[in-house]
Protein backbone atom coordinates (compact mmCIF):
# COMPACT_ATOMS: atom_id res chain seq x y z
CA UNK A 1 0.00 0.00 0.00
CA UNK A 2 1.30 2.99 -0.63
CA UNK A 3 0.60 5.40 2.40
CA UNK A 4 -1.92 7.59 0.93
CA UNK A 5 -5.51 7.66 1.38
CA UNK A 6 -7.63 6.51 -1.11
CA UNK A 7 -11.08 4.82 -2.35
CA UNK A 8 -10.83 2.65 -5.92
CA UNK A 9 -13.58 1.86 -7.52
CA UNK A 10 -14.95 0.47 -10.37
CA UNK A 11 -18.33 1.44 -11.75
CA UNK A 12 -19.75 0.86 -14.92
CA UNK A 13 -21.18 3.18 -17.37
CA UNK A 14 -22.57 4.29 -20.91
CA UNK A 15 -18.54 4.68 -21.64
CA UNK A 16 -17.81 0.96 -20.22
CA UNK A 17 -15.93 -0.35 -16.73
CA UNK A 18 -14.04 2.48 -15.56
CA UNK A 19 -11.86 2.73 -12.52
CA UNK A 20 -11.29 5.81 -10.44
CA UNK A 21 -10.98 7.46 -7.08
CA UNK A 22 -14.16 7.69 -5.09
CA UNK A 23 -14.92 10.92 -2.80
CA UNK A 24 -18.63 11.41 -1.47
CA UNK A 25 -20.83 9.91 -4.43
CA UNK A 26 -18.45 10.51 -7.26
CA UNK A 27 -16.31 8.66 -8.98
CA UNK A 28 -13.40 10.90 -10.65
CA UNK A 29 -11.72 8.83 -13.80
CA UNK A 30 -9.10 9.63 -16.10
CA UNK A 31 -12.17 10.01 -18.65
CA UNK A 32 -14.11 12.65 -15.90
CA UNK A 33 -16.38 12.32 -13.40
CA UNK A 34 -19.16 10.04 -12.49
CA UNK A 35 -22.03 10.11 -10.24
CA UNK A 36 -22.94 6.65 -8.67
CA UNK A 37 -26.57 6.67 -8.74
CA UNK A 38 -26.88 8.39 -11.40
CA UNK A 39 -24.29 8.11 -14.54
CA UNK A 40 -22.52 5.16 -12.52
CA UNK A 41 -23.28 1.64 -11.13
CA UNK A 42 -20.64 0.43 -8.73
CA UNK A 43 -19.03 -2.92 -9.72
CA UNK A 44 -16.42 -5.53 -7.72
CA UNK A 45 -13.42 -3.29 -6.71
CA UNK A 46 -11.78 -5.71 -8.21
CA UNK A 47 -11.57 -8.83 -10.49
CA UNK A 48 -9.90 -11.45 -8.90
CA UNK A 49 -8.55 -14.93 -10.33
CA UNK A 50 -9.71 -16.47 -6.82
CA UNK A 51 -10.78 -15.52 -3.38
CA UNK A 52 -9.15 -16.88 -0.96
CA UNK A 53 -10.91 -17.72 1.84
CA UNK A 54 -9.81 -18.04 5.58
CA UNK A 55 -12.50 -19.76 7.67
CA UNK A 56 -11.96 -20.40 11.62
CA UNK A 57 -9.90 -17.60 12.32
CA UNK A 58 -11.83 -15.85 15.38
CA UNK A 59 -11.70 -17.64 18.80
CA UNK A 60 -15.70 -17.03 19.45
CA UNK A 61 -16.88 -18.09 16.47
CA UNK A 62 -15.15 -21.32 17.07
CA UNK A 63 -16.74 -21.85 20.15
CA UNK A 64 -19.93 -20.88 18.46
CA UNK A 65 -19.87 -23.44 15.79
CA UNK A 66 -18.17 -26.19 17.84
CA UNK A 67 -14.60 -26.02 15.27
CA UNK A 68 -11.45 -27.23 16.82
CA UNK A 69 -8.69 -24.49 17.04
CA UNK A 70 -6.56 -24.49 13.79
CA UNK A 71 -2.20 -24.30 14.03
CA UNK A 72 -2.45 -22.69 10.70
CA UNK A 73 -4.68 -21.03 8.78
CA UNK A 74 -7.96 -22.76 7.43
CA UNK A 75 -9.03 -21.75 4.41
CA UNK A 76 -11.07 -22.46 0.95
CA UNK A 77 -11.51 -20.97 -2.95
CA UNK A 78 -14.35 -19.12 -4.00
CA UNK A 79 -14.21 -18.81 -8.03
CA UNK A 80 -14.69 -15.77 -9.94
CA UNK A 81 -18.12 -16.20 -10.37
CA UNK A 82 -18.79 -15.68 -7.13
CA UNK A 83 -18.01 -12.34 -7.03
CA UNK A 84 -20.75 -10.45 -7.04
CA UNK A 85 -21.29 -6.19 -7.08
CA UNK A 86 -22.46 -3.72 -3.99
CA UNK A 87 -25.42 -2.61 -3.85
CA UNK A 88 -26.92 -5.21 -6.11
CA UNK A 89 -29.93 -7.66 -5.11
CA UNK A 90 -28.20 -11.35 -4.52
CA UNK A 91 -30.26 -13.87 -5.81
CA UNK A 92 -31.22 -16.61 -3.05
CA UNK A 93 -30.53 -20.13 -4.28
CA UNK A 94 -32.88 -22.62 -5.33
CA UNK A 95 -31.21 -25.75 -4.10
CA UNK A 96 -30.54 -25.13 -0.14
CA UNK A 97 -32.86 -23.90 2.51
CA UNK A 98 -30.10 -22.56 4.61
CA UNK A 99 -28.18 -19.17 3.59
CA UNK A 100 -26.23 -18.05 5.84
CA UNK A 101 -24.45 -14.04 6.19
CA UNK A 102 -20.90 -13.66 7.06
CA UNK A 103 -19.11 -10.12 7.23
CA UNK A 104 -15.18 -10.46 6.23
CA UNK A 105 -12.62 -8.30 6.07
CA UNK A 106 -10.79 -8.69 2.71
CA UNK A 107 -7.35 -7.71 1.03
CA UNK A 108 -7.09 -6.87 -2.65
CA UNK A 109 -3.48 -8.46 -4.05
CA UNK A 110 -1.88 -5.24 -5.89
CA UNK A 111 0.89 -7.20 -8.29
CA UNK A 112 2.35 -10.59 -9.08
CA UNK A 113 3.74 -12.06 -5.98
CA UNK A 114 4.39 -15.10 -4.18
CA UNK A 115 6.54 -16.41 -0.82
CA UNK A 116 6.06 -13.04 1.07
CA UNK A 117 7.81 -12.48 3.83
CA UNK A 118 5.30 -10.72 6.42
CA UNK A 119 7.41 -7.19 5.92
CA UNK A 120 6.58 -7.50 2.94
CA UNK A 121 3.35 -8.04 2.66
CA UNK A 122 1.94 -4.50 3.02
CA UNK A 123 3.98 -3.15 -0.69
CA UNK A 124 1.99 -6.53 -2.79
CA UNK A 125 -1.16 -5.31 -1.07
CA UNK A 126 -3.43 -2.87 -2.96
CA UNK A 127 -5.81 -2.21 -0.04
CA UNK A 128 -8.95 -3.61 1.63
CA UNK A 129 -12.40 -3.90 0.74
CA UNK A 130 -15.56 -6.00 2.40
CA UNK A 131 -16.68 -9.80 1.55
CA UNK A 132 -19.85 -11.14 2.46
CA UNK A 133 -19.08 -15.04 2.45
CA UNK A 134 -22.22 -16.40 1.71
CA UNK A 135 -22.93 -20.23 2.90
CA UNK A 136 -25.56 -22.74 2.00
CA UNK A 137 -24.94 -24.54 5.30
CA UNK A 138 -26.85 -27.58 4.21
CA UNK A 139 -24.74 -28.54 1.51
CA UNK A 140 -22.36 -31.48 1.64
CA UNK A 141 -19.17 -30.61 1.74
CA UNK A 142 -17.48 -26.64 2.01
CA UNK A 143 -17.00 -26.40 -2.06
CA UNK A 144 -20.53 -27.35 -2.30
CA UNK A 145 -21.35 -25.05 0.55
CA UNK A 146 -19.29 -21.65 -0.03
CA UNK A 147 -18.20 -21.64 -3.84
CA UNK A 148 -21.15 -20.92 -6.73
CA UNK A 149 -22.45 -17.74 -8.34
CA UNK A 150 -22.66 -14.42 -6.44
CA UNK A 151 -21.59 -16.18 -3.12
CA UNK A 152 -19.24 -13.51 -2.77
CA UNK A 153 -20.32 -10.07 -2.26
CA UNK A 154 -17.80 -7.44 -2.81
CA UNK A 155 -16.79 -4.04 -2.11
CA UNK A 156 -17.93 -1.02 -2.30
CA UNK A 157 -14.56 0.02 -3.11
CA UNK A 158 -10.91 -0.49 -1.83
CA UNK A 159 -9.26 1.61 0.93
CA UNK A 160 -5.81 1.73 0.12
CA UNK A 161 -4.45 3.35 3.18
CA UNK A 162 -5.68 1.00 6.33
CA UNK A 163 -3.88 -0.76 9.15
CA UNK A 164 -6.29 -4.16 9.10
CA UNK A 165 -5.43 -4.64 13.11
CA UNK A 166 -7.53 -3.16 15.52
CA UNK A 167 -10.71 -1.87 13.79
CA UNK A 168 -14.33 -2.61 14.24
CA UNK A 169 -17.23 -3.71 12.28
CA UNK A 170 -20.54 -4.77 12.27
CA UNK A 171 -23.47 -6.52 10.26
CA UNK A 172 -26.65 -5.45 10.62
CA UNK A 173 -29.54 -8.34 8.75
CA UNK A 174 -32.55 -6.82 8.26
CA UNK A 175 -31.98 -3.38 10.07
CA UNK A 176 -30.90 -5.84 13.55
CA UNK A 177 -27.20 -5.66 14.55
CA UNK A 178 -26.15 -9.28 14.07
CA UNK A 179 -22.45 -9.03 14.40
CA UNK A 180 -20.02 -6.69 16.29
CA UNK A 181 -16.58 -7.19 16.43
CA UNK A 182 -12.91 -6.16 16.18
CA UNK A 183 -10.10 -7.38 14.41
CA UNK A 184 -7.65 -7.67 16.98
CA UNK A 185 -9.82 -11.03 17.92
CA UNK A 186 -8.67 -13.09 15.07
CA UNK A 187 -6.22 -16.04 15.90
CA UNK A 188 -4.08 -15.27 12.54
CA UNK A 189 -3.23 -11.55 11.78
CA UNK A 190 -4.30 -10.44 7.85
CA UNK A 191 -0.34 -9.99 7.48
CA UNK A 192 0.10 -13.71 8.65
CA UNK A 193 -2.74 -14.89 6.45
CA UNK A 194 -1.30 -13.46 3.18
CA UNK A 195 2.32 -14.14 4.03
CA UNK A 196 1.12 -18.29 4.96
CA UNK A 197 -0.90 -18.90 2.07
CA UNK A 198 2.01 -16.96 -0.45
CA UNK A 199 3.95 -19.95 0.44
CA UNK A 200 1.47 -21.95 -1.61
CA UNK A 201 0.00 -19.62 -4.29
CA UNK A 202 0.92 -17.53 -6.48
CA UNK A 203 -1.20 -14.20 -6.29
CA UNK A 204 -2.31 -12.25 -9.27
CA UNK A 205 -3.08 -8.22 -8.97
CA UNK A 206 -7.03 -8.08 -7.76
CA UNK A 207 -6.89 -11.57 -6.33
CA UNK A 208 -8.97 -11.60 -3.12
CA UNK A 209 -7.96 -13.23 0.28
CA UNK A 210 -10.67 -12.62 3.23
CA UNK A 211 -9.74 -12.93 6.87
CA UNK A 212 -12.96 -15.10 8.63
CA UNK A 213 -16.31 -14.29 10.29
CA UNK A 214 -16.53 -12.71 13.74
CA UNK A 215 -18.81 -14.69 16.19
CA UNK A 216 -22.56 -15.04 14.85
CA UNK A 217 -22.96 -15.43 11.06
CA UNK A 218 -26.14 -16.60 10.98
CA UNK A 219 -29.30 -17.44 8.45
CA UNK A 220 -30.25 -14.86 5.97
CA UNK A 221 -33.92 -15.02 4.42
CA UNK A 222 -35.00 -13.31 1.34
CA UNK A 223 -35.91 -9.86 1.49
CA UNK A 224 -33.49 -9.25 4.00
CA UNK A 225 -30.78 -6.53 3.72
CA UNK A 226 -27.39 -7.53 4.99
CA UNK A 227 -25.16 -4.20 5.40
CA UNK A 228 -21.59 -4.91 6.90
CA UNK A 229 -19.49 -2.23 8.25
CA UNK A 230 -15.67 -2.09 8.76
CA UNK A 231 -14.25 0.90 10.37
CA UNK A 232 -12.15 3.35 8.01
CA UNK A 233 -13.62 1.53 5.01
CA UNK A 234 -17.52 2.01 4.85
CA UNK A 235 -20.23 -0.35 4.33
CA UNK A 236 -21.33 -3.46 1.58
CA UNK A 237 -24.74 -3.65 1.18
CA UNK A 238 -26.58 -6.43 -1.01
CA UNK A 239 -30.57 -7.52 -0.72
CA UNK A 240 -31.33 -11.79 -0.61
CA UNK A 241 -33.87 -11.60 -3.17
Amino acid sequence: MNGSHMRLARIRTADGVLTGEYDDGTVETDDGAYIVGDDAELLAPCEPSACYCVGRNFAATLEQMEYETPEVPDWFIKPPVSVHPPDEPVEYPAWTEELTYAGELAAVIDERCTDLAIDEVDDAVRGYTILNDLDALDQAGRTARKAFDGSAPLGPWIETDLDPEGIDMTTHVGGEQRQESNTELMLFSPREIISFLSERYTFQPGDVVSFGSPANPGLVEPGEDVTIWYEGIGKLQNTVK
